[in-house]
């Protein structure tokens, strides 16, 4: 059983994550897409790297990954979702995000042959349900909105699970906080150039700087401390959790911050990519194995209690 102190890291964990997609929601239209995923990167890698310590020679030997990872779950990530952020509300953003698991256990049949059973294949076509439900209805669009930002959305989060994977095969004697700087690190400096070719003409708004600041220092670096702290202290499974969390805070965060409206369409498709993703990924399992009863022994009297 968790102790209460993992629970309550768990769940700032969560708030954090939610928490950017309204962030990303104030300061990308100031921004820019590309300056804005640029300089969050930015923020993040001077923060994390003077906590590498001596881990500076292991990203030395795994800078191929490690830019890699920056790449997907990053630089790229961070570009979609902040184009995302300007065509929908911050709530379907991080409903959106909900369904990394899902593709994430696409990709494990795909890449690594991972079985899926009934349950999970049921989990799949539920998540994927409530994905096309969100599409179809436009829910959470905002007027002028392009068809780019539901994509975009999609995109990142097949980027975030295609990381996951990847991570797991290559870095699993790295130790974790240096691929958290190295990544962001790389990430920064695959951005630089065209987020200082498409930087704003005019000055982004206060406003919008705080929101930069926050998005770059508590969404970013400190979730990537809380995540890996999470993860030495319980595990990778139960840590998973997270993102069955990130919806509601994002949800919440976007109504309490931004005055946005919950529709029935968005409540009913966030139901459907929760509870496909528990499925998918074993938290819930309906089916479960009976308890295998011994045979009787020859002579034996039967239990007549």
């Amino acid at each position: 059983m968790m102790k209460k102190s993992d629970i309550a890291c768990l769940t700032a964990l969560a708030a954090l994550w939610g928490a950017s997609y309204p962030f990303m929601r104030v300061c990308a239209g100031e921004f820019g897409a590309l300056t804005l995923a640029g300089a969050r990167a930015a923020i993040a890698a001077a923060l994390l790297l003077p906590l590498l310590a001596g881990d500076w020679s292991v990203l030395r030997r795994h800078w191929k990954p490690v830019l890699l990872v920056g790449l997907t779950n990053s630089a790229l990530p961070f570009v979609l979702f902040a184009l995302a952020a300007q065509g929908i509300n911050a709530s379907l953003s991080a409903i959106f995000n909900a369904a990394t698991p899902l593709y994430a256990a696409v990709i494990g049949r795909a890449w690594l042959g991972e079985a899926i059973g009934r349950t999970r294949a049921a989990g799949l076509a539920l998540g994927f349900c409530g994905v096309v439900w969100l599409v179809a209805d436009n829910a959470g669009f905002k007027p002028g909105a392009t068809g780019w930002a539901v994509p975009a959305c999609v995109a990142a989060t097949m980027l975030y699970a295609f990381s996951a994977h990847f991570s797991k095969r290559y870095f699993a004697t790295v130790p974790p906080l240096a691929v958290a700087a190295g990544s962001q690190l790389a990430a920064a400096l695959v951005l630089a150039p065209a987020a200082l070719a498409l930087h704003p003409a005019a000055l982004p708004s206060p406003r919008a700087w705080g929101a930069l600041l926050c998005l770059g220092a508590l969404c970013t670096a400190l979730a990537y401390v809380l995540f890996f702290r999470l993860i030495a202290r319980v595990g990778a499974a139960k840590t998973m959790a997270v993102p069955f969390l990130v919806p509601a805070f994002g949800v919440l965060w976007g109504v309490l911050f931004l005055g946005e409206t919950v529709t029935t369409a968005m409540a009913a498709g966030s139901a459907l990519i929760v509870l496909g993703t528990a499925l998918a990924t074993g938290l819930v399992n309906p089916v479960r194995p009976r308890a295998a009863h011994p045979l009787p022994r020859p002579g034996a009297r039967p239990d007549v209690n």
